[in-house]
């Protein structure tokens, strides 16, 4: 019971923590996406002088996203749900575009994600943007009401309509002895006897 509860509460002290740095970063963005799309998130470095780029996620060990480093990917350290999934928008990282591509996004995605890049001069790493994505799933389609009350509709009117005759033959005993009833095998063979009968009067009488 202490593991959930610690769990938990660590999950939410963490995210907190995440809210509350991203808030107070100068260039921080809320992205919200559907499952399934493409996103990119954005990062532009104003000083060029850079040498590697680094977007990393937070809750993530290891927490890199994509990291690269002289214009060439490094997938060590990479977390593997983002494995083949990510990529630069500019590659060639023109007037300092670093914009990550994020593929196929799940839900899983859902987190805050931070661009960084390594400064030549200060050989220090130098935050450019905070983004928190969040990734829904997406609705499903509309539902058609019309074929479903249709059906229901001629269900109910049959059900009238056979209520109804129901009613009229019920009240009508010479209509339900008519329909339900089968003459009975005595009534059978006195019908073939009088035919047989008659047959031999005719025949006597010429």
């Amino acid at each position: 019971m202490w593991n959930i509860t610690h769990a938990a509460f660590t999950a939410m002290l963490w995210n907190v923590i995440c809210v509350i740095v991203a808030s107070a970063h100068k260039d921080h963005k809320n992205i919200t996406t559907e499952s399934g799309q493409n996103i990119t998130l954005p990062c532009r470095a104003s000083n060029m002088s850079f040498i590697a780029i680094e977007w990393s996620r937070f809750d993530l060990k290891p927490e890199y996203v994509l990291l690269s480093r002289d214009g060439h990917f490094d997938p060590h350290n990479q977390h593997l749900s983002f494995e083949n999934r990510v990529d630069l928008q500019e590659r060639k990282m023109k007037d300092g575009d670093v914009s990550l591509i994020l593929k196929d996004v799940t839900t899983d995605d859902t987190g805050t994600y931070e661009c960084r890049v390594f400064m030549e001069e200060t050989r220090s790493w130098k935050s450019i943007t905070i983004i928190y994505l969040r990734a829904v799933v997406p609705p499903g389609p509309p539902v058609e009401n019309r074929p479903v009350g249709l059906i229901i509709g001629v269900i109910v009117g049959l059900s009238a309509v056979l209520i109804f005759v129901a009613c009229l033959i019920y009240k009508n005993p010479e209509k339900r002895q008519n329909i339900f009833l089968v003459p009975s095998c005595h009534e059978r063979i006195r019908h073939c006897f009088c035919r047989r009968a008659g047959a031999h009067v005719t025949s006597a009488v010429i």
